[in-house]
């Protein structure tokens, strides 16, 4: 019995170089930048519905994902692991292995400034710290970070749902 990897169902399923949509499901795959272009609006149709869509170029596929369920998906994998200690009549707001740490005179500024140290620690990761051995693994954490606003990034500081 000849076992099939998933791109040769795909390479026989569409046309050549086109848009390939697998049997049965509502995939969308395109083999190049420009077939991805002619086609955007199915390709975000599909991504904004929760398919799978996907453009290979050269040798590297790239998913495209709706940003709410990207968020929600990346706040559900990675845990804040926020330590908060009350010192010295006031706060401080650390998060083990990353270098972020903040002090405020109440609960809730030690959390707005934990906001603001986490945003320009996403900021340095892609700016200067991309390929820094120790920054690697953060890429869940900058991505859930870039794609938050302020009050879903306090609920998963705090550990609140969302």
């Amino acid at each position: 019995m000849r076992v099939r990897h998933v791109l040769d169902v795909l390479e026989r399923a569409g046309s050549p170089g086109g848009d390939h949509r697998e049997a049965g499901t509502s995939a969308v795959h395109h083999d190049s930048y420009s077939d991805a272009r002619a086609h955007l609006k199915d390709l975000l149709d599909a991504a904004e519905k929760g398919r799978v869509a996907t453009v290979r170029r050269d040798s590297a596929t790239a998913a495209v994902v709706d940003v709410k369920r990207l968020r929600h998906f990346l706040a559900s994998l990675v845990p804040s692991r926020a330590q908060v200690v009350a010192e010295a009549g006031g706060w401080s707001v650390f998060i083990p292995g990353l270098p972020v740490a903040v002090d405020g005179a109440s609960f809730d500024e030690a959390v707005d400034e934990m906001i603001d140290a986490l945003r320009e620690y996403a900021q340095d990761r892609q700016e200067r710290l991309l390929d820094a051995s120790n920054h690697r693994d953060n890429w869940g954490l900058v991505q859930l970070i870039s794609l938050s606003d302020d009050g879903r990034l306090r609920d998963w500081l705090v550990g609140a749902a969302g």
